[in-house]
């Protein structure tokens, strides 16, 4: 594939010809990265018709779970999901199919609408979590508390008042928690990696009637326990009980009292994570959405922690 836009010696022509050959027909690409730092994604429009996204991950670990879960879970997504069309190790690039839609981040609904649309997000999440039988969970997978201190020590420029100690009082509660059983897990599954086609069928192949839905973004995709898929979508239903009973609905069962549990520690971890990690990276949404979370936690959940333990 040649690129029309783009120099012989651009990065992702580079990615293009090992992956289809010098003589594949030409395409116009266009950049369609995230605004922040190391987010490498372009779309290619075929001249003859058809669209593809080529992606070149930065490091090895996100190619690799990237690749593997467009090889073993997303299949059974059918065109709720992305299929692999190449993929080239020495360049960390994938090439995958276009599914259509746009990111739900930003998407505003009326109640009925979100309502439905959550129904649908419970309903892909289940989708994910039961495309592979469930497997106990392998010993010390549980809260990753061993990058607390260095998260926190990344982020504290950025914290508010007492939501250091909050953390590390749900660090010392964490060795406590029951472990869950894994599944195949999204891993980063939050509005802005799923998509939203409301004038698009149900995606064949779903149990239920309902909006189009779709999931891009695998490269955090790794068996974990379910609620890893609820960390980061948690701040969507914030404020809107409805919309968590209607994800509820799709997902097909409550959360147990050890995945509520668990949910507030890995919730927490991964909001002081995202904060070191959008302060260095040039993501403030991801900065914003840390902080966000942290408040609502240390708000519900106070209480659990006092008299001795209180993070005020």
């Amino acid at each position: 594939m040649r690129w029309e836009n783009l120099s012989p010696d651009s990065e992702h022509s580079r990615a293009d010809t090992a992956l289809f050959g010098a003589d594949a027909v030409t395409t116009r690409t266009f950049d369609t990265s995230w605004a922040r730092e190391n987010s490498r994604v372009w779309r290619a429009d075929g001249a003859q018709g058809g669209t593809w996204y080529v992606k070149v991950h930065q490091n090895e670990r996100f190619h690799g779970r990237e690749v593997r879960g467009l090889r073993t879970w997303a299949p059974a997504l059918g065109a709720a999901a992305p299929r692999l069309v190449a993929a080239d190790e020495t360049l960390r690039a994938v090439v995958i199919t276009a599914v259509p839609g746009r990111p739900l981040h930003g998407v505003v609904l009326g109640p009925e609408q979100a309502k439905a649309v959550f129904q649908r997000i419970g309903a892909l999440a289940r989708r994910i979590h039961q495309s592979c039988p469930a497997r106990p969970a392998p010993a010390g997978s549980g809260p990753a508390i061993a990058k607390a201190d260095r998260h926190l020590a990344a982020a504290r420029a950025h914290l508010q008042l007492g939501d250091e100690e909050f953390v590390r009082a749900l660090v010392a509660q964490a060795d406590h928690l029951e472990p869950l059983e894994w599944v195949e897990t999204h891993g980063d599954f939050q509005l802005r990696n799923i998509l939203y086609d409301p004038d698009a069928p149900a995606a064949p192949g779903a149990a239920e009637a309902g909006p189009f839905l779709a999931v891009i973004d695998l490269e955090r995709s790794e068996p974990g326990p379910a609620v890893r898929d609820l960390v980061r979508l948690s701040d969507a239903w914030a404020d809107r009980p409805d919309l968590f009973g209607a994800f509820r609905t799709g997902y097909g069962r409550a959360l147990t009292a050890a995945e509520e549990a668990r949910l507030v520690t890995d919730a927490a971890l991964d909001s002081v994570s995202g904060i070191a990690y959008g302060a260095a990276h040039g993501d403030p949404e991801l900065v914003e959405r840390g902080r966000r979370t942290l408040a609502r936690l240390r708000a519900e959940h106070r209480a659990a922690l006092s008299p001795t333990r209180d993070a005020r």
